[in-house]
């Protein structure tokens, strides 16, 4: 009896340090909550209360950019989960690899480990995480610019958001569509969704962390760049950084740096533009961010472009290729080609010139960029797109012009040749 009463006032004590240290989290004091729940994962023989540690360690250390350790907590969670043997917990320690690794860009892993926590099926809080698998495996199949199957994942992610009524989940969804429609470029719907996620911020938030403010407004000021709102894209941008600086949130600040960048570039502003896309790239190399140094290589291609220093704008280039090739990012393969191509133009080198049309076209082909009823492409200018119940995506106009009788682009899948 009296080991019992020992054993659950370890655990009692366990459940007040871990509180602790979420309060200490909370008022902004993170390095004195990492102690104490570092103490509490050093003492505790209680498995579940380590696992609940654990959890939070996996948070504070994605929150701040710290994603190796991040993932190093998550494979001593997975192995804890093992020893409690419940499915629950599986669940969950799973979905923390799959986000750690998303995180890190290591996307083909985050979706294998989405799939594992999708066939642990059975119980009522499995059921409940799989909004939260059905987002990181959308964004993973975003990174690897394979969109239809990322469509798919998010609205399947925001309906789980809905049965749930989970308004956090629905504000990251739509977060992570807004970023979606910003990449093939329907402006309207990438300004539309973080938007949406701001209003659930205003309405629900008032206990929510200030880093979904944050990412909405981060959202916002990417869509209204693209859209040449430039004032409106500043004003959300700068909102943003202040809630980053104030919460040390290191992957915010590098992204809303980029957009600051982006802006200046924007408004061909090399100069102020150069040193923010520095600032940035310094931060997503020391976070592991490779997909953020892509966009940032790109941007400094495109500064050097505007100066007339081809050679210089080739580097960057070549640089960008080597992390788009190694994370399996088309979009990004398609943009440097882009560029190539016309920096090739310029220097009117035929046969170099040739090669990059040639693998941009490969690129559309690749991701199935181009509307299945007019054949024109998508995402390279600005245009209202439509996505059927498959997922599969076209020109708005298009629809509404020749109306559907099912998917053009499901119709042309499922015709296999055959033999007369």
């Amino acid at each position: 009896m009296r080991l019992f009463n020992a054993w659950e006032m370890g655990q009692d004590q366990t459940k007040q340090q871990i509180e602790k240290g979420l309060h200490l989290y909370q008022s902004n004091q993170t390095e004195k909550a990492l102690q104490v729940w570092m103490r509490v994962l050093e003492k505790s023989a209680d498995p579940a209360g380590r696992f609940r540690v654990l959890g939070c360690l996996i948070t504070a250390h994605a929150e701040m950019g710290r994603y190796k350790d991040m993932l190093k907590f998550a494979v001593v969670q997975i192995d804890t989960a093992r020893e409690l043997e419940d499915p629950n917990y599986l669940t969950e320690g799973y979905l923390n690899l799959a986000r750690s690794n998303e995180k890190l860009c290591e996307f083909q892993k985050t979706i294998s480990y989405c799939k594992t926590c999708l066939n642990m099926q059975g119980t009522t809080v499995s059921l409940q995480l799989n909004g939260q698998v059905s987002l990181s495996m959308g964004n993973a199949f975003l990174g690897l610019s394979i969109f239809q199957k990322a469509l798919e994942c998010f609205e399947k992610a925001l309906r789980y958001a809905h049965n749930n009524d989970d308004k956090m989940l629905e504000c990251r969804v739509c977060c992570s569509l807004g970023n979606f429609y910003a990449q093939i470029k329907d402006y309207e719907k990438a300004l539309f969704f973080p938007c949406k996620a701001a209003e659930l911020v205003n309405d629900y938030g008032a206990g929510w962390s200030l880093k979904y403010r944050a990412m909405s407004q981060y959202h916002m000021a990417v869509a209204y760049r693209k859209l040449g709102r430039l004032a409106d894209a500043m004003d959300c941008c700068e909102e943003s950084m202040k809630i980053a600086l104030q919460h040390g949130d290191r992957p915010l600040q590098a992204l809303c740096l980029l957009c600051f960048a982006d802006i200046h570039l924007s408004r061909r502003d090399v100069q102020t533009a150069f040193p923010r896309y520095d600032s940035a790239m310094s931060i997503m190399t020391e976070i592991g961010n490779r997909l953020g140094q892509i966009q940032v290589l790109l941007g400094v291609a495109k500064c050097w472009m505007i100066q007339k220093e081809l050679d210089k704008a080739l580097e960057s280039i070549e640089k960008a290729q080597e992390l788009a090739e190694g994370l399996g990012n088309k979009l990004g393969l398609l943009k440097l080609h882009c560029l190539c191509e016309r920096i090739y133009r310029t220097k009117g080198l035929q046969r170099e010139l040739r090669d990059h049309v040639v693998k941009f076209h490969e690129c559309v082909e690749e991701m199935e960029l181009y509307c299945g009823m007019c054949g024109e492409s998508i995402g390279e200018k600005n245009n209202q797109l439509q996505a059927l119940p498959c997922s599969h995506f076209f020109h708005l106009k298009c629809l509404q012009t020749n109306g559907t009788r099912g998917c053009p682009n499901c119709r042309r899948l499922s015709v296999k040749p055959g033999y007369v």
